[in-house]
């Protein structure tokens, strides 16, 4: 059996759509926190199991008779409160024998990153090193469908306003990634491996404008505007500050280059190419 953490997320739903391609439904086993939020997986068959990654008693039990593991990791603004919740994921698995875990990380993951969420995966990472249990490392790049998120209004503005610098970012589908998960998680190895996962091109803000500018027929520019500006913005709108602090280390984390990496190991895994920035875009 193959369990999916999380699996009410974008990246979990559509990695469980491409295993109904692969295995039984009865095969699959969604965790998740809300099971009502799932139910179109599980008129389907799936096994649909329920978890808090705060509640160690109710993740020793999601795991029983479990095979492989996909951890899709924790997006918490409170790097303790993470950290914590990911090691009880861990702990569960290997209390319950697993003999495979696939867990998503962060483009070339290490130690002392500026990007917040790096420090906690990289954290996970070794964890599970620990554990002896054979793993499978994706250290993905960030997503093409968080583009909206960056770039705001500027479809309408013709101003991506965001503190990039020169920095740039390896986009890369959610859609890809998922598909290549389902691939790995259904595939015959299972030895000890690091997938660096990213797009074929990395981009600056100011390129990502002029991709933007050429699919879209309009004229949009980057404005690299400061920290301050940058978080004084997100505080308008009523954003908490942990939240605040956050996407600032994130911002900050492209601007030093730790989205930057290039590689084509996603293309081996999916076994064809894998989504251009431009095509994205163009469907905006």
């Amino acid at each position: 059996m193959i369990a999916i953490t999380g699996a009410n997320g974008n990246l979990g739903k559509a990695t469980i759509r491409f295993l109904l391609q692969k295995v039984a439904p009865t095969d699959i086993v969604a965790i998740v926190r809300n099971p009502e939020k799932i139910n179109e997986f599980k008129e389907k068959g799936v096994t649909v199991r329920q978890a808090d990654y705060n509640d160690y008693n109710t993740l020793k039990q999601v795991f029983k008779g479990v095979e492989t593991v996909l951890q899709i990791s924790t997006i918490g603004v409170d790097i303790e409160t993470a950290k914590q919740q990911e090691r009880n994921v861990v702990n569960a698995i290997v209390e319950n024998n697993v003999k495979h875990i696939v867990y998503t990380s962060m483009v070339q993951a290490r130690p002392n990153t500026v990007f917040q969420g790096t420090q906690t995966q990289y954290y996970t990472e070794e964890l599970i090193r620990k554990s002896n249990i054979p793993y499978t490392f994706f250290r993905n790049s960030m997503y093409m469908e968080a583009i909206p998120e960056l770039i705001g209004n500027a479809l309408q503005t013709n101003e991506i306003r965001y503190p990039s610098g020169s920095g740039k970012v390896s986009f890369v589908s959610r859609v890809d990634i998922a598909e290549a998960i389902a691939n790995v998680l259904t595939g015959n190895t299972h030895g000890n491996q690091t997938h660096e996962i990213t797009g074929n091109t990395a981009y600056s803000f100011d390129e990502l404008a002029r991709v933007i500018s050429t699919e879209k027929s309009i004229i949009i520019n980057h404005a690299d505007i400061s920290d301050e500006v940058f978080r004084e913005e997100l505080i308008s709108y009523q954003m908490p500050v942990e939240v605040v602090d956050l996407l600032v280390s994130m911002a900050n984390g492209i601007k030093v280059g730790e989205f930057s990496h290039v590689d084509s190991t996603l293309e081996k895994l999916l076994g064809r190419k894998s989504l251009d920035l431009n095509e994205y875009v163009k469907e905006l």
